[in-house]
């Protein structure tokens, strides 16, 4: 945590603790890609479509946290990251849900099965869902 993510109360930022959740997505997505990514070639992209975050424990300088990411996939376009930021003790600070999709660059519209659409692409699917 640094200086100047926090508040003027000494806690993090409410805006930060997105950051760290899309860090995670991102850092997370890129591992499993794995050496290739075959979505850009595709002309395709994870698009963050909605974020919704509950604050449970404050975070404060000097705090030191983990952040979870799971996927969850279901049958439409788009697909759900669970994720927590939990405090080195255990203490779960925050859960942030988001909705996500995979927009054709092109067309700019989310394609159908973003769930296949990744495994074709070759990501690890069960390095980004604990459900695969």
């Amino acid at each position: 945590m640094r200086l100047y993510e926090l508040d003027p109360l000494g806690h993090l930022n409410h805006a930060v603790y997105h950051s760290y959740g899309e860090v995670a997505r991102i850092e997370l997505m890129e591992a499993a890609a794995g050496e290739q990514n075959r979505l850009r070639d595709e002309n395709v992209a994870p698009v963050l479509l909605a974020s919704q975050i509950s604050y449970r424990r404050e975070l404060r300088q000097g705090d030191v946290v983990n952040v979870t990411c799971d996927f969850k996939f279901g049958t439409g376009k788009t697909f759900e990251a669970a994720q927590t930021i939990v405090k080195t003790d255990g203490t779960l600070s925050a859960e942030i849900t988001c909705t996500l999709g995979i927009m054709d660059l092109e067309r700019r519209k989310l394609v159908e099965n973003p769930r296949g659409r990744l495994e074709q692409a070759g990501y690890d699917l069960a390095m980004l869902s604990t459900a695969e």
